[in-house]
């Protein structure tokens, strides 16, 4: 049948493989309806339009729901909350969107709107990154579309330049501010973060079978780079442990709500900032007393290659953005060189 007009608008029908397909162009200009038609039988030949057609059966809320239920849920706890967040705040703007419809411009769209509401790059960045592993599932493995529209979206650009660290007076106020939160277990945790300088995720998922006493020393087996580690215990934290160690629970977490569950990492921001306020430290992220553990080594004088070991970072230029709160550090290097000249000037006299 062709081309032909129904009301205002152009459509087209042809029979294919004994399928007959029909489809508005959405248009009632005959000239732009000729160019679609010739674009569509173009596609159909290629296998192209079919491929568009399984796209269109298939919504955001779709992908989504099948993602969390195969993908998500075979992920760490974090990760799976992360998720979780992702998918609402993608879901306002997607939510009645088949994929077909989602294109590189309208997540460029989406990403716009969610920085003009103030969102921080990373936090755009993680978003797209969950929308494109959804979308590599439902092209790869469910065949659901033929092309993920998140590989043409450049990342934002994040600033991973934040050096903050606590002064010794606001160490001591967040201490005192801290008390009571979280079952009054904020002040042990910050304790160990700033004694071992563990990650939030790390020191949440601690249970006592992970800490030898006789050795002083713990050991994290899910670290952010899958590589485990063994952090010294110093007598600080040591005695704080000993003295908690006197009620476990049967989960067998350091650190456990009432009952006995691993602490919700959301729930230890919320405390965290609640302390933050009380204390008046400003500008302080639970991350920053990882980075406070490690300027304070560089401080005292440890070599850079001991603070890497100690922080977990495979290459040692993740921890040089320490060395330059110790300068001093470097003396005892160019110093050498003095003994080599004196040994020099002996040999000539």
């Amino acid at each position: 049948m062709g081309l032909y007009r129904r009301g205002k608008t152009y459509w087209f029908s042809i029979q294919y493989k004994g399928k007959r397909i029909q489809e508005s162009l959405t248009t009632d200009n005959k000239r732009l309806a000729d160019k679609l038609h010739a674009k569509v039988l173009t596609d159909i030949i290629e296998g192209r339009y079919f491929e568009r057609e399984e796209a269109k059966k298939h919504t955001f809320e779709d992908m989504m729901n099948r993602f969390m239920q195969e993908y998500a849920v075979k992920r760490e706890p974090s990760t799976q909350e992360r998720y979780i967040s992702c998918h609402k705040n993608l879901s306002r703007y997607f939510h009645d969107m088949t994929l077909a419809g989602i294109t590189p411009k309208t997540i460029s769209a989406y990403v716009h709107l969610r920085r003009s509401e103030g969102s921080a790059a990373a936090t755009v960045n993680r978003e797209i990154a969950m929308l494109s592993k959804a979308f590599n599932l439902a092209m790869k493995q469910w065949e659901w579309c033929n092309s993920n529209p998140c590989s043409r979206i450049s990342k934002e650009p994040e600033n991973n330049t934040i050096d903050r660290w606590l002064t010794s007076d606001e160490e001591q106020r967040l201490l005192e501010g801290s008390r009571g939160y979280i079952n009054g277990q904020l002040t042990e945790i910050i304790i160990f973060a700033l004694n071992t300088g563990m990650r939030q995720g790390e020191i949440l998922n601690l249970k006592w079978q992970d800490i030898d006493f006789s050795r002083r020393i713990v050991s994290v087996k899910k670290t952010k780079n899958k590589d485990p580690k063994v952090i010294p215990l110093n007598q600080s934290v040591l005695t704080m442990l000993l003295k908690k160690r006197k009620v476990v629970t049967i989960t067998g977490y350091v650190f456990a709500t009432q009952q006995g569950s691993m602490i919700n990492r959301w729930n230890l921001k919320r405390e965290f900032k609640n302390a933050l306020r009380k204390a008046q430290v400003s500008s302080f992220r639970f991350h920053d007393l990882r980075h406070t553990f490690a300027t304070r080594l560089v401080q005292s004088g440890a070599e850079l290659y001991s603070v890497a070991k100690l922080l977990g970072h495979r290459d040692i230029s993740t921890t040089q953005r320490y060395a330059h709160h110790y300068p001093e550090s470097l003396r005892s290097s160019v110093e050498i060189l003095d003994k080599c000249y004196k040994s020099a000037t002996i040999g000539m006299s």
